[in-house]
């Protein structure tokens, strides 16, 4: 079939917006019709050259849709249910899957800018084959993903919110829920208040933590970490962060997060912690970005540096409970989405993200 399609062919060049040719999904494979897609900064990583997944490609991995057609063999998913896309789709029974691992797991041999099958469902025009960004391409639509690549979740939930919850959402809760479980009554620091930051922060109100400590460049984003539930907010513009953290709290915070993906801002959260304490890495930084830390530095302070992928999720099962949560109350979504945007606009949405404009911008494809 014919579809829509942001197409990168170069870094650093405009994505072109065309007609391209996708494939009917083939054994254990689904069809979705996507709703809505998040203008994520991964995607941006591979635009600016930073990631170098091979091209052309058609990016875009946090979104949600309905299924329109599904491959043999699928049982999970049936045409006319409303999903949300996982990035990590996986295979279920490989030892990250059995440990409860399952975004470690690859899902197959093959790379992930194609199908498990190792072939691309997505070609231009002209016949030329177009890799699939982290195995969902939604910067299109319609998308062919595996059948673990697409999550069921109930059908009120708006598709536009349901998008956001498929990566900033469970990315930045996750991160401190299940990566770092932090406890009630705990001190938190989050570098970077855009979407997964953001998230970060209401994780941490989710988890009951004392004081939330918010630290960006940007004035609105600090506005937006206050509507999230930080207590503290400090201009990183302003001075040294971690020394202005460990004074604020009396020797560091108990758990540091930094959302942004910058080697130095990852040393200002470790610096930032208190003895013994938890610095968790959820931002994805550019492929040659090296950091560098004391290494005696661990020993001595007994300190903890691990990052979190995808919020440690478990897909199938949180989110859906993202949702709940949502539907419920109890996380914000609605503020995160500062504008939107159709299609055809998707440079503008990445130059009002580059400009830090916004906590996140969502692509409408209906």
């Amino acid at each position: 079939m014919e579809i829509k399609a942001a197409v990168l062919y170069e870094a650093n060049t405009p994505l072109v917006v065309e007609p391209v040719q996708l494939d009917d999904p083939k054994d254990g494979e689904v069809l979705v019709r996507i709703g809505a897609a998040g203008v994520c900064h991964s995607d941006y990583h591979v635009m600016k050259g930073e990631w170098t997944p091979p091209l052309p490609i058609v990016l875009g991995h946090e979104a949600a849709g309905t299924v329109e057609q599904v491959g043999a063999g699928v049982g999970r998913v049936r045409p006319g249910d409303r999903v949300i896309l996982n990035f990590r789709p996986n295979c279920g029974w490989c030892a990250h899957c059995s440990r409860g691992e399952p975004v470690l797991c690859n899902g197959a041999d093959s790379e992930r800018w194609l199908l498990f099958d190792g072939t691309a469902r997505l070609h231009t025009t002209a016949g030329r084959d177009l890799n699939h960004f982290a195995r969902t391409a939604s910067f299109a639509e319609y998308a062919v993903v595996p059948e673990s690549g697409a999550v069921p979740v109930r059908d009120d939930v708006p598709l536009d919110k349901a998008a956001l919850i498929g990566c900033s959402v469970m990315t930045g809760v996750g991160a401190v829920i299940n990566t770092a479980r932090v406890e009630a009554g705990s001190s938190v620091l989050v570098i970077g208040c855009g979407g997964v930051g953001l998230n970060c922060i209401q994780g941490a109100v989710l988890a009951g933590a004392e004081r939330i400590i918010a630290v960006d460049l940007k004035a609105n984003k600090l506005e937006y970490a206050r509507q999230f539930g930080a207590t503290d907010v400090l201009d990183a513009s302003e001075g040294d962060t971690a020394a202005r953290v460990l004074e604020l709290t009396g020797g560091g915070v108990d758990y540091a997060f930094e959302a942004i993906g910058f080697s130095k801002t990852i040393v200002d959260c470790y610096e930032s912690t208190r003895l013994g304490g938890t610095t968790v890495v959820v931002g994805m930084a550019p492929e040659d970005d090296m950091m560098t830390i004391p290494a005696l530095s661990l020993p001595r302070t007994e300190k903890v540096l691990r990052g979190s992928w995808y919020g440690s999720a478990r897909p199938w099962l949180d989110l859906p409970k993202m949702v709940e949560l949502y539907m419920g109350g109890r996380l914000q979504v609605d503020p995160l989405v500062s504008r939107t945007y159709p299609l055809d606009e998707i440079n503008e949405a990445y130059e009002a993200l580059d400009r830090g404009d916004v906590a996140r911008s969502v692509l409408l494809m209906d």
